[in-house]
């Protein structure tokens, strides 16, 4: 079986950054769906922090008809609902939370279309010749191959990004996470992060269009802004004087542990010890873990590979995204943050690592 991964479309994004609404990049995904026997859509498909889920669901349309065409004949897609499209599986969640004995989440379980109204909607754009179901928080490629979108590392992540630090308060209200290894369940994570998204859900669906504030944004501006190159603002030089005093703020509330260092290098590193740190104590036992959220792909050739080492000894593999982030992203191949990027997983051997989409598009000058 051929399997191809993508991550982080965020199609729908009120900035024009989801490129697969550009012609060049989705023929480039339709042209490498040609072979595929499963497409795993590993969360972020949509951005749904930017405006009502009726709205990016009429751009996703076109795009996800094009991708059920491309498919061979009863290929199989599955969706894992990350944070920024979290709306596609919250119905789903709610309802078995409804249960009176709910059955535990575990590190992979398996739903329909029914998943709720916008996966019953995705299901029939792709078209009946194509099986779709829902898997969450991940699922097994392989044996030794486990994918998930990666959100929970927001609750062990060192930099401090909106998401780090709204669950470090909720932490205070449900309880920090377990310390040893495998003693973690999924419902651990979610009880910090799914309040936080149903709020984000809610602001986002009562958000005018074109509405200035998006989440989605915050940590590669804040980057930028507070990045030390020598040529920052005098405004983001005094916000990064201020950090550590923030920073501290922080830890002594109890919301973190986060650091006051914020470089394209420590993004990288944070992101790669807190997966880790969610792997060990989810207890997943795999050679491989895909996941996507950072945007941050690798390891490539000039990473340092033991960063992407588990303690186990498997190895962690980033899929990259399909946005293009002018405030951090590069159009050189050599950028972990250029989109159009995939992992390949074939019955045996490594996860392979692809540049799908070659030509990136236009930008429109003025917005979608």
């Amino acid at each position: 079986m051929r399997t191809l991964v993508i991550s982080d479309t965020h199609i729908g994004s009120r900035r024009p950054v989801d490129i697969l609404r550009r012609p060049e990049p989705l023929a480039a995904l339709c042209g490498a769906l040609a072979d595929i026997d499963r497409l795993v859509l590993l969360g972020d498909l949509l951005e749904l922090r930017h405006g009502p889920l009726y709205d990016a669901l009429g751009v996703a349309r076109p795009i996800i008809e094009a991708i059920g065409d491309a498919l061979p004949k009863r290929a199989e897609v599955v969706l894992v609902p990350g944070n920024h499209d979290s709306a596609l599986i919250s119905p789903w969640l709610a309802r078995r939370g409804a249960l009176e004995s709910p059955p535990p989440l575990g590190i992979e379980t398996r739903t329909g279309a029914d998943a709720s109204a916008a996966t019953e909607a995705i299901a029939g754009w792709l078209g009946k010749r194509v099986d779709f179901s829902v898997a969450y928080p991940g699922l097994w490629l392989r044996d030794d191959v486990w994918a998930t979108h990666g959100h929970y590392l927001d609750r062990l992540i060192t930099i401090p990004t909106f998401e780090r630090i709204v669950a470090g308060a909720m932490a205070r209200i449900v309880g920090k996470l377990p310390e040893e290894p495998g003693s973690a369940a999924a419902e651990d994570f979610e009880a910090a992060l799914s309040p936080m998204y149903a709020w984000l859900d809610q602001i986002a669906n009562g958000r005018a269009a074109g509405g200035r504030w998006a989440t989605g944004a915050a940590t590669a501006k804040a980057w930028t802004v507070l990045s030390g190159d020598g040529r920052a603002p005098l405004r983001g030089k005094a916000l990064a004087a201020l950090l550590p005093l923030g920073i501290a703020g922080i830890n002594l509330a109890g919301l973190g542990p986060v650091s006051s260092k914020i470089s394209s290098d420590e993004l990288r590193r944070g992101g790669l010890d807190a997966m880790s740190g969610v792997v060990g104590l989810l207890g997943v036992e795999a050679d491989y873990v895909i996941f996507g959220h950072t945007h941050c792909a690798g390891p490539l050739p000039w990473m340092d590979p033991a960063e992407w080492r588990l303690p186990s000894g498997g190895q962690m593999i980033n899929s990259g995204c399909w946005t293009e982030e002018p405030r951090i992203n590069s159009t050189e191949i050599v950028s972990p943050y250029r989109p159009g990027r995939g992992v390949l997983v074939t019955d045996s051997g490594p996860p392979q690592q692809l540049v799908i989409a070659d030509h990136l598009g236009e930008r429109p000058a003025t917005g979608f």
